[in-house]
């Protein structure tokens, strides 16, 4: 029996071969290859030592808002869409158990209503629960694992296995518990008690964010991590003049220079070839090697 014909045996999971992946990314780069939906925890229970007994590599993608897939991907893709119920939301409560693919956009919605102190870091931020906490996602406001006190996942033996938060767990855009080959499937959020000047916080930092960021575009976010507080990649990247640098159909951002936006049919070798370039400036001028923020595969 084939992978194939063994991943068709798996309720609340659909294998897709040579699926057009484009839109599983923001930035919209064309790009091919294997997709897996799934669609409950059993079900990634019981993908995982298939794709490891068959030696398959594997990816997840969420809202794909910090990623980029190649125009082959050779790797499968793994989309969750796992069980939620927007009932849970209805009322403030003193922690959420929540599904890895919640986007962060519901919960901003609670957290506008009751005033949740503490989820105002993720205003804005385009992701997924579970692609929140592997890259510890954050903005001017804060980081969203100081929010975090426990993750589930499955291990690519299908096993379930809980981890507790601690003050290690986390660093700048990056988690220090999630081994290779695990899926996030779930997530306990706190907040830090109800403040009535949230909603209002919030609704400044969208405005902020708007003003400031290539909402309405075709982008992955901030390409590039900050060297630091102090060094933010977009302005030490403005300064070298690079705003509006094209490659193909791919240009830095004239309103944030840490973004690149696709402004037509843009491809992933023009995509590297513009990092490159950046990098190659911020190298030469600065004596910084800037590191990716966005994820690539093989990169």
């Amino acid at each position: 029996m084939s992978l194939a014909e063994e991943l068709s045996l798996i309720p609340d999971l659909s294998f897709s071969p040579d699926h057009d992946l484009t839109r599983f990314t923001t930035m919209r780069l064309a790009s091919v290859g294997d997709l897996v939906e799934v669609r409950s925890v059993n079900a990634v229970q019981r993908l995982l030592p298939l794709l490891k007994k068959y030696e398959r590599s594997y990816l997840v993608v969420g809202w794909g808002a910090n990623q980029i897939l190649p125009a082959q991907c050779d790797e499968l893709v793994i989309y969750l869409d796992l069980p939620f119920d927007p009932g849970s939301l209805s009322a403030p409560m003193e922690s959420y158990r929540l599904p890895a693919s919640v986007g962060l956009n519901q919960l901003t919605g609670h957290a506008l209503r009751f005033g949740l102190a503490g989820w105002e870091v993720f205003t804005g931020i385009p992701a997924s629960l579970g692609g929140a906490i592997f890259m510890n996602a954050g903005t001017n406001l804060g980081e969203f694992g100081a929010l975090v006190t426990q993750v589930e996942l499955v291990t690519r033996d299908g096993e379930i296995r809980e981890e507790h938060m601690t003050s290690k767990s986390f660093s700048y855009r990056r988690n220090h518990f999630v081994a290779p080959g695990e899926v996030i499937v779930s997530a306990t959020l706190v907040h830090r008690g109800l403040n009535p000047e949230i909603p209002q916080k919030i609704r400044d930092y969208l405005e902020y964010r708007k003003k400031t960021q290539p909402l309405a575009t075709r982008n992955c976010g901030c390409v590039f991590k900050n060297p630091n507080r102090e060094l933010p990649a977009g302005k030490l990247i403005d300064l070298l003049g690079l705003k509006g640098l094209s490659v193909g159909g791919l240009r830095v951002s004239s309103k944030h220079a840490n973004f690149i936006e696709n402004t037509g049919a843009s491809t992933w070798e023009e995509f590297q070839t513009l990092v490159n370039i950046i990098k190659s400036y911020a190298d030469q001028f600065y004596g910084i090697e800037f590191e990716l923020e966005v994820k690539i595969p093989y990169d």
